[in-house]
C-alpha cells in the first residue's frame, strides 16, 4: 500500500507556501513563492490576487516534484491564510475586479471613523468582538463598494463575490463551484454576530454591505470543495479544512481546550487564548473571535495583536544599528549589566492592547552613564518578552481562568534568553516545539483529521517541545514589571 499525503497551503502576508505532510502527519517538503507588495504613495498596501492563485498552481507540481512522490498519493487540502486582507472578484470570470487590500493598510478609516462619530462603536464590538477600525474586512468591503467602478452595479446584479483570501481561493480552485468561508475567518470580517454564528444584517447595513452576497459561513473542518489544481492532478481531491493563519497555529499547536495559550513570535505577535464554547467580552482591549468548528462544535478565543515585538530586533539591526544579526542578540545579554535598568517601549505606531493610545510615542528611559549597547540591545529584547506578559495577565483577568501553559512558535523563540524570561515573567512554563509553519500545518491536519487519515487524540503527540520553566526569584520578577509598567505610564500620561 502506497504512502497517502495530506497538502498544506498557507497563504500569508509575504508570500504563500505548499507544505506536504506523510501519514503520521510528518512535514516531508515545504516550497513557497513570494507575490508584489504592492505600496503607494498613500501608503495603500494591495496584493494581486491574481498572481497569489497563479502562485497555488505554481507550487503543487514544485512540491510533487522535490518530493518525488505520485501526486495521485495526495488525498486532501487544508489552507491557511493571513486573515483580514479583503478582495473581491467577478462571479462569473472568477478574476479580481481590484488588487486586494491588505490587512494592514487603513485607506478605509474614514469609514470607521464615521460610524465611530455617529456612535456605533458600541454596538459593533458588542455584536462582532472587535472595535470600530479599518484593519478588519467590513470596512475594506465597504471601500471596495463605494470605490472601485462598477464594483457597486455587480453588487446589485449578484455578479460579484468578496471575502477573505480563504474564500477567494477555494472560489477559484473549485472552479467557482464552492463560494464558502469558515468561523475563524468569518469572524475576523467584523460583520458577523458572535452569538448568532450569522452574517449580521444590522453591521452590514451601516457599512452599506448586503450580507447575503457573503459567502457561505461553514466549520472548519467542512467539505469546502473539491480541486484539481487546474488539471494537473488526474483527479479532483477535497478541500477539508479552513483556518485563519493564526488560528491554524492555535489548531496547529494543540491549544485544544479552554485556557490554552499560544503566542506566535513574528514582526509582530498574536497571543491567543482558548476560552471555550461561550464568547467573552474583554474588558482590557483584547478582541474575541471565534477559535473554529470542528465536530460541529465551535469555540471561542481572546486574542491580543502587538506590532513591535520581533520588528524590536529588526529596528535594533536596521535603524540604530547596535547588532549585525539577530542572532547577535543573545550573546550581547549576557554581557549586559544584570544591575542595568534600562527599558524600552516600542510605542513606534502607538501602544495597542492592553493600553490603546494611538498617539503614543517610544521611549528609552532608565539609563544610567554605564549603559552601553549591550543594555540597549537587552532592553529591546525584554520588551518583547514584558508586552506579551501585559497580554496573558490581561487574559487571565477577562477569562478568569487560571492559565498553565503558553506554547510560542516564530523566529525569535530560538532566543533562549528571551523564552527564560517569558516564563519567569508569566510565572508560567512557556514551550517551544521542534517544528515550524504552525498555521499550514494546523489548516493541513484538520484537513487528514476530517479526511480519517490522521486521528485528533494521535497526530498532535508528533510534536516535541523544549520547555522553559520559571526560575527568577519572585520579588526580582516583581521589581522587573514594576518597572515596565512605570515605564509605559510615562508615555501613558503624557
Amino acid at each position: 500500500m502506497s504512502e497517502k499525503y495530506v497538502l498544506g497551503i498557507d497563504q500569508s502576508t509575504q508570500g504563500t507556501k505548499a507544505l506536504l505532510f506523510n501519514s503520521d502527519g510528518l512535514l516531508i517538503v515545504r516550497c513557497d513563492l513570494p507575490h508584489k507588495q504592492m505600496v503607494n504613495e498613500k501608503g495603500w498596501v494591495s496584493h494581486d490576487g491574481n498572481e497569489i492563485f497563479e502562485n497555488v498552481i505554481k507550487l503543487i507540481p514544485m512540491v510533487v516534484d522535490k518530493a518525488s512522490i505520485d501526486k495521485n498519493d495526495i488525498t486532501c487540502v487544508g489552507i491557511s491564510n493571513q486573515r483580514e486582507t479583503s478582495i473581491a472578484w467577478d462571479k462569473n470570470t472568477g478574476l479580481p475586479i481590484a488588487p486586494a487590500i491588505v490587512w494592514q493598510c487603513s485607506r478605509a478609516k474614514e469609514i470607521t471613523e464615521k460610524l465611530s462619530e455617529k456612535g456605533y462603536g458600541d454596538l459593533v464590538r458588542e455584536k462582532t468582538g472587535i472595535p470600530l477600525s479599518p484593519y478588519f474586512p467590513a470596512a475594506k468591503i465597504s471601500w471596495i463598494l463605494g470605490n472601485i467602478d462598477g464594483a457597486r452595479e455587480k453588487d446589485l446584479t449578484g455578479d460579484l463575490r468578496y471575502g477573505t483570501m480563504d474564500s477567494y481561493l477555494i472560489y477559484r480552485l473549485t472552479g467557482g463551484n464552492s463560494y464558502k468561508t469558515d468561523y475563524s475567518n468569518a469572524s475576523r470580517t467584523q460583520l458577523f454576530n458572535l452569538y448568532s454564528l450569522q452574517w449580521d444584517r444590522e453591521i452590514g447595513k451601516l457599512f452599506g454591505i448586503n450580507t447575503s452576497n457573503l459567502p457561505e459561513v461553514c466549520n472548519s473542518d467542512e467539505f469546502f470543495g473539491e480541486t484539481d489544481f487546474n488539471g494537473f492532478l488526474d483527479r479532483k481531491i477535497p478541500i477539508l479544512c479552513a483556518l485563519g493563519d493564526s488560528h491554524g497555529a492555535l489548531f496547529g499547536q494543540g491549544c485544544h481546550t479552554k485556557g490554552m495559550i499560544k503566542a506566535t513570535y513574528g514582526t509582530g505577535s498574536s497571543i491567543m487564548m482558548n476560552i471555550g464554547d461561550k464568547p467573552i467580552q474583554s474588558k482590557h482591549g483584547l478582541v474575541t473571535s471565534l477559535a473554529w468548528g470542528f465536530d460541529g462544535k465551535v469555540q471561542y478565543v481572546l486574542e491580543g495583536n502587538l506590532n513591535y515585538t520581533g520588528a524590536v530586533i529588526s529596528w535594533l539591526k536596521d535603524d540604530v544599528q547596535l547588532i549585525g544579526s539577530a542572532g547577535e542578540t543573545e550573546e550581547l545579554v549576557k554581557k549586559a549589566n544584570p544591575a542595568d535598568t534600562t527599558y524600552l517601549v516600542p510605542a513606534f505606531t502607538g501602544l495597542g492592547a492592553p493600553y490603546w493610545k494611538n498617539d503614543a510615542k517610544a521611549i528609552l528611559i532608565g539609563m544610567s552613564r554605564t549603559t552601553g549597547k549591550a543594555e540597549i540591545v537587552k532592553a529591546g529584547l525584554d520588551c518583547i518578552a514584558y508586552q506579551i506578559t501585559d497580554i496573558i495577565l490581561a487574559m487571565a483577568e477577562d477569562s478568569a481562568v487560571k492559565i498553565n501553559g503558553l506554547r510560542v512558535d516564530g523566529g525569535p523563540t530560538r532566543n533562549e534568553y528571551l523564552m527564560q524570561l517569558q516564563s519567569d515573567l508569566t510565572d508560567i512554563p512557556v514551550q517551544v516545539p521542534d517544528v515550524e509553519e504552525l498555521s499550514g500545518m494546523g489548516a493541513a491536519y484538520g484537513a487528514g483529521i476530517t479526511y480519517g487519515l490522521y486521528k485528533k487524540e494521535d497526530i498532535f503527540q508528533n510534536i516535541n517541545r523544549k520547555e522553559f520553566k520559571p526560575s527568577m526569584n519572585p520579588s526580582d520578577k516583581e521589581i522587573k514589571y514594576q518597572g515596565w509598567k512605570q515605564a509605559v505610564s510615562v508615555i501613558l500620561n503624557k
